[in-house]
């Protein structure tokens, strides 16, 4: 299989896409971008060959005699699951190697506190799987906030049994975690997928029929042949990606094209990333024709609302639920961040509650967007939302609200739920473009070599 590669190396997250020659998505990835940009495209690009594996998982189970198409999409959804639980325990055995090699710097009490890191890590090895296979939705599918998770509420129990300074526990994570994410593991699809296979047990099947079959197609999946032949780059990073000049693209082109492929119908796009917020607007065929940025300042983006979440001691995902909550909307006179913060302690203090103070921060953002659309030409018929922040169920809501008041309820406003990968779409279709009008692929070489793989005991080999 041919495929071209779209990435876009954000602020906070990078993404990548993946499209075969008659320009089907075949996968998608995504990473938290990380202190190594060069890592963090390869990992995000790692990951959209994974799911590329995994479709091709599917589309074998899908030919293989007697299974019908559900029991297919049910089990590589399975295998699926099992696969991430072992590239998880594979991260994790690496963490471990990195934790214990902070010990060897540590000093005080290093006994207890090396008995204590032992526990904790046997105890995020053991609920690893149901973090997987456990049926319910994964908060996220990023390593850092799955293990950070998993760290911290081991590490409170045994800090108090084992009379260990909490802190000096997380501080062994905070270290380890920064060499995790700068390392680009290598995928051994032969070796995963068959193990992955191992994790699913046909609910009342009494023999190893099925998972005969699971592991011929897994066999399939990994040994089909996957050739990149063009990469097109994108991003609030591009200028860092290893790609030659001609192989990066604008991202207010790619997020135009991009939406006006999920979208056919889009003739505005607001795209609210980590670092920026762009409105761009696009003719019928999905050409950019206007946009308007904001300015250097970071109120009007994510990186807002990630400051906001600091203050508060929350995850990002966890604002919008929060505000959502609101009884009413506090307006807040400051839209720069750092006042914002000084006004939300301030408001805080005053007794007002959280989720009011976070409905008016978010309606602070949006207002901020609604002013950017109008200089770029206001909004047209159909409108397209992209972005980290379109994630976010708060800020959508009041966007619509906003919209309906400006321009009228007629308008109809799109929200994917794969709108934060309509950069890297658009990317990977200026790709297919290249390869279409015979221009020469330029294969990039990503930075961050390989380390070594350690198994799932914790052993670093090689």
């Amino acid at each position: 299989m041919d495929v071209v590669v779209g990435i876009d190396l954000g602020s906070t997250t990078t993404k990548a896409v993946l499209l075969d020659r008659h320009g089907e998505l075949v996968g998608r990835g995504i990473t938290n971008s990380r202190s190594n940009y060069s890592a963090a495209s390869a990992v995000a690009r790692d990951e959209a060959l994974t799911a590329t594996r995994l479709s091709l998982l599917e589309r074998a189970l899908q030919q293989a005699p007697g299974t019908t198409g559900i029991a297919a999409q049910t089990y590589a959804g399975k295998v699926g699951d099992a696969f991430r639980l072992e590239l998880y325990l594979d991260e994790l055995a690496y963490l471990s190697v990195r934790i214990r090699a902070q010990l060897g710097h540590a000093k005080g009490d290093i006994a207890a506190l090396r008995a204590a890191s032992e526990a904790v890590l046997g105890d995020m090895r053991v609920t690893a799987p149901a973090l997987f296979l456990g049926g319910e939705e994964r908060k996220s599918d990023f390593f850092r906030d799955l293990a950070g998770a998993q760290f911290v509420a081991a590490a409170e129990r045994e800090a108090v049994d084992r009379q260990v300074p909490f802190e000096r526990l997380v501080g062994l994570f905070d270290r380890a975690i920064l060499d995790v994410e700068t390392r680009v593991p290598d995928r051994d699809f032969a070796v995963l997928l068959p193990r992955a296979v191992d994790h699913v047990r046909p609910a009342g099947a009494t023999d190893d029929g099925v998972r005969d079959v699971l592991l011929r197609a897994a066999r399939s999946a990994a040994a089909e042949p996957i050739e990149e032949i063009a990469f097109v780059g994108t991003g609030y990073g591009r200028q860092t990606l290893p790609f030659p000049k001609e192989c990066v693209r604008s991202e207010i082109l790619c997020h135009g094209r991009g939406a006006h492929r999920v979208f056919p119908g889009t003739r505005t796009v607001l795209d609210i990333g980590g670092q920026d917020t762009k409105a761009i607007q696009v003719d019928a065929t999905g050409v950019v024709t206007s946009f308007q940025m904001n300015d250097r300042c970071a109120a009007g983006c994510g990186r807002y609302l990630g400051y906001i979440a600091d203050e508060l001691n929350l995850g990002l995902h966890e604002l919008g639920p929060l505000a959502l909550r609101a009884q009413k909307i506090v307006r807040v006179n400051s839209t720069c961040t750092v006042f914002a913060g000084a006004e939300l302690r301030e408001r805080l203090a005053l007794g007002q509650r959280r989720e009011d103070i976070l409905a008016g921060l978010h309606k602070a953002i949006l207002l901020r967007a609604m002013s950017l659309l109008a200089r770029s030409g206001g909004i047209q018929t159909e409108f397209t939302f992209t972005g980290g922040v379109c994630k976010n169920a708060m800020a959508t809501k009041l966007l619509r609200g906003l919209v309906d008041e400006h321009y009228g309820n007629a308008v109809v406003l799109n929200v994917h739920p794969d709108s934060i990968f309509m950069g890297a779409l658009g990317a990977a279709m200026f790709a297919l473009d290249d390869v279409r009008a015979g221009r020469p692929g330029i294969l990039p070489t990503f930075g961050g070599a390989a380390s070594p793989a350690p198994d799932a005991r914790g052993t670093c080999a090689g």
